[in-house]
């Protein structure tokens, strides 16, 4: 418990006593839990409008929304999953891990700690309450291109623009706060390239943070000044360019995708060694590979942009370069498989998360190569081929890279062992629902059927009842998943202290490289260093 909740005098009733405590909490495991919480709220509530979307799409027609709140239901629901379910889960994973895992007693920041999460909430309530406002919520797509988002938005856009600034805000401090604890508080003879992989993922995506979310803040800043003082960043008549937004926009966008995914890259490597028996094939490579990832992000966000009339140079430049990122993917998917090879497997629910994981995150990649190149990407743009694509590349990796970890790591959390039928049912139904549900996305946006649009040609039918009925068996599993963890946390078989004791007795975190010592001597301290 933290020195604040200490401090509250003991004759608070026990309800103000309750809330000051998670109020003002300063502890690592306490701030993950409430990162973890909050990021499963906002899955649902951007689930429930994913449901919405998928409803009206069951079949052609306008059947239950008008076209502009179905744009709207659009517009929150990608925000609010990018920004409120994703985002926030891994940072909650790294308060509650990361110390752990490095021999930190907490963050190196933990006042800070306490306000990056507590701006969360408020964020999400300005987002949210615009569904309420007069002319509705944003309704411009979750990539709110201008002048849609600037000459054209609803006044509920102004909120969206101070709640994108508190999400920033948030970010940053919570990167500065990883990275100052991974610098400055491992434990002795914990070097950097002894690290567990989950903290080097974790490492490269706070800084990939620290440098894109100031992008974002800038271009917001610039919608508010075209909207309210008379600037023409990106409006034509005034000199500006709208072009220049989606440049702006996809230069934050394009390592974001990766700063939702790379924690994801990082829980699977800390799972499928522990159910395999064996050591990570590749430690270093996987490292590097991170790390290429995350650099080569910053010069690939021209790939969104190949029909609005670029040079054809920069055309090439850019479809070399996402081609080129597909090598250390490809890096990290080998040593996987590796590591796999030939290794004593048994197939526990953080295992089959991993495993589907990797497998469907290929698959996303696959589609991804195909809209690295210029020509069909003309054809597939603004298609659901699209969605397909980033669907497969987000839910098995960021979604199901969660859910691996919870439930690796909730047995150690709260001392109970979840229910391993349930955990499995949970799997397979999940799986088997993201790809009915993605996977004719694919075949309706290759045959030309565009995104973002509330009705479609009666030969989309078949396939978009399929995608339908899959988002609602979707919906279901979360449901599945909320009751296996509170079941966990309330109760059942208690976890040993060595969780993932397999035959070769490995520990519940997969060791990194073997140390030189084993540090079973006390160090000789020169007793002259202390002053």
């Amino acid at each position: 418990m933290s020195a604040h909740a200490e401090s509250v005098p003991s004759q608070r009733h026990p309800l103000v006593a309750f809330a000051l405590r998670w109020l003002l909490t300063t502890n690592h495991k306490e701030i993950g839990s409430l990162y973890l919480w909050l990021s499963f709220g906002l899955f649902f509530i951007g689930g429930l409008m994913a449901m919405g979307i998928r409803l009206e799409l069951f079949r052609p027609g306008i059947e239950f929304f008008d076209p502009e709140f179905y744009n709207q239901l659009l517009t929150l629901h990608g925000l609010i999953m990018v920004f409120g379910a994703v985002m926030p889960a891994f940072v909650g994973l790294a308060n509650w891990m990361v110390p752990l895992m490095i021999g930190a007693p907490d963050m190196a920041l933990p006042r800070m700690n306490n306000f990056s999460f507590w701006i969360l909430p408020f964020a999400f309530a300005l987002l949210i309450s615009s569904l309420f406002m007069d002319g509705g919520a944003p309704n411009f797509g979750w990539t709110f291109y201008a002048p849609l988002s600037t000459t054209y938005g609803p006044p509920s856009t102004d909120f969206f623009i101070l709640g994108v600034h508190l999400m920033g805000i948030s970010s940053i401090m919570g990167a500065i706060n990883i990275i100052v604890t991974i610098a400055n508080m491992r434990a002795p003879g914990m070097t950097l390239m002894r690290m567990p992989l989950f903290v080097w993922t974790w490492l490269i995506t706070a800084f990939l943070l620290i440098m894109v979310m100031p992008v974002l803040a800038g271009v917001v800043t610039m919608m508010l000044t075209d909207r309210h003082f008379g600037t023409s960043f990106f409006e034509a008549s005034g000199g500006g360019d709208p072009v220049m937004f989606q440049h702006i926009f996809w230069f934050f966008g394009h390592p974001e995708v990766y700063i939702m995914i790379l924690p994801g890259f990082g829980i699977a490597s800390q799972i499928i060694p522990t159910f395999s028996r064996k050591k990570l094939f590749g430690y270093h490579s996987m490292v590097y590979a991170t790390a290429s990832i995350a650099i080569l992000s910053f010069i690939v966000w021209g790939h969104h942009m190949f029909t609005t009339g670029m040079p054809l140079v920069a055309e090439l430049f850019f479809m070399f370069a996402t081609m080129l990122i597909a090598v250390p993917t490809g890096v990290k998917v080998f040593n996987w498989v590796a590591t796999m090879w030939r290794g004593s497997i048994t197939f526990e629910t953080p295992m089959l998360f991993a495993v589907g994981f990797v497998m469907m995150f290929t698959i996303g990649g696959f589609s991804g190569l195909m809209l690295a190149l210029v020509p069909p990407d003309v054809q597939y743009h603004d298609t659901m081929f699209v969605v397909a694509h980033f669907h497969y590349v987000l839910y098995p990796g960021a979604i199901f890279g969660t859910m691996a970890a919870v439930y690796y790591w909730l047995p150690k959390w709260c001392g109970h062992m979840y229910d391993e039928r349930l955990g499995k049912l949970h799997f397979w139904t999940a799986t088997f629902a993201v790809n009915l549900t993605f996977f004719p996305m694919h075949f309706t946006g290759l045959a030309g059927m565009p995104r973002r649009i509330p009705d479609y040609s009666l030969q989309f039918a078949d396939f978009n009842m399929l995608s339908s009925i899959g988002a609602g068996l979707l919906g279901l599993t979360q449901i599945l998943f909320l009751f296996i963890v509170i079941k966990t946390i309330r109760g059942g078989k208690e976890a040993s202290a060595r969780v993932w004791e397999g035959a070769e007795g490995l520990e519940w975190t997969v060791p990194s490289p073997a140390p030189h010592h084993t540090f079973e001597e006390p160090p000789v301290l020169d007793p002259e260093a202390s002053h």
